[in-house]
């Protein structure tokens, strides 16, 4: 529980630190957060038609940080950040960007 609470505020207090590393585990468990929280608010969007602002900002909120992470964690996995531009391959880049983020980390 304590490397969840760590990892999400890391998330949020690296926003727009490009530099460094993101860990696997780290990613994952922000990644996992972040869908749960955005499931969540759609859910209850769409029962109180008010929070639909609220998903709409949150979603909208994690945009640079998530791209910060993505970053981080693709440095972590012995990658540059243009490796971002895999997705640009339709089925296959995005499969093999997953791969990536699933690589272990490399020694510093």
């Amino acid at each position: 529980m304590n490397s969840l609470v760590s990892a999400y505020q890391a998330f949020w207090t690296r926003a727009f630190d490009f530099s460094g590393r993101t860990r696997r585990i780290d990613f994952w468990l922000t990644v996992l957060v972040n869908l749960v929280v955005t499931i969540v608010l759609a859910i209850i969007a769409g029962f109180v038609d008010f929070l639909q602002i609220l998903s709409g900002l949150f979603s909208f909120a994690v945009i640079i940080p998530s791209f910060s992470m993505v970053v981080r964690r693709l440095r972590d996995a012995g990658k540059e950040w243009p490796w971002l531009f895999i997705l640009l391959v339709p089925f296959v880049g995005a499969i093999w960007l997953l791969v990536i983020y699933c690589a272990p980390s490399i020694p510093a």
